[in-house]
Formats: structure tokens, sequence, C-alpha cells
């Protein structure tokens, strides 16, 4: 076995990511907090925020790191809700991701960071055209 790297083998391996998923119960209106991505795959589009996972973090600490850089949002109580790896969920290769989410009693004003160019609330009624499966992804964290 050829090793290249201290963290590469001569067999492919999954990318692994992390996921936001939050939601704001605001009386009768409830909403979720999504980033226009900024970056290929799916530029332009809309997504939760999220990304890969460092090898020296935990995985609620890396979903807690990306929703901040993101949209700049933090002390949140994030849990974890679902893996996702459907082969083909995203081109870059074979990526399994790690949804984390949680309901808030209000909207917080998001700040886009990192490689979000926009972040906002969107009525869970009326979303947009979403990147990767984060419509799936969406289905099943509504019903959490």
């Amino acid at each position: 076995m050829a090793v290249h790297g201290k963290y590469v083998y001569d067999w492919p391996r999954p990318m692994v990511t992390v996921d936001a998923l939050l939601f704001a119960d605001c009386g009768e209106r409830r909403s979720v907090l999504l980033i226009r991505r900024g970056n290929e795959p799916f530029k332009g589009l809309w997504a939760l925020p999220g990304g890969f996972l460092e090898m020296d973090e935990e995985l609620e600490e890396a979903a807690a790191r990306e929703l901040f850089e993101e949209t700049g949002i933090t002390e949140v109580e994030l849990k974890q809700m679902h893996t996702f790896g459907t082969v083909g969920r995203d081109p870059r290769g074979r990526m399994i991701t790690i949804v984390y989410t949680a309901t808030l009693d209000k909207e917080i004003e998001p700040k886009p960071g990192d490689d979000a160019v926009e972040a906002k609330w969107f009525d869970v009624e009326d979303l947009p055209e979403l990147a990767f499966d984060h419509g799936e992804v969406f289905v099943m964290g509504i019903g959490f």
C-alpha cells in the first residue's frame, strides 16, 4: 500500500460534511434559514448552511462552526437529526452529510460570510429552488 500522506490511502473514501437546518417559529409563521451559495457546485442556488468536517473537530462543533461562518449565528442548541448519504447527492464525489437542527422562537438576523453570498429566512410554504438534496433534508426536518 502506497501512503501519499497522513490520511491518504490507495482506496477511495467518502467526504464528510455537516449541515444546519434552522427553523424559527414566529407565531403563525414558520421559517427556515438558507444561504445562497457563492461557489460551485450549485453556485447561486439556496442551500442549508454547512460544509466540510475538519479532521480535529467533533460533528456538532463543525455544524456550529459552519452555521457561524455562513450566517454569523451562534449559541444555538443543535441536535443531530439524520445522516444523508445517497450516492450522487453531490457532483464533487461521494459525500455523506450529518444534519443538525434547531428551532428558535424568533428569527435572528443573519450576516452572510465565508462562501455564502446571502443568508435569509424563508417561509416554509414558499421556498426557492434548493441545491443538492436539501429539499429532501427539509421535508424530513419539517416533521422532526
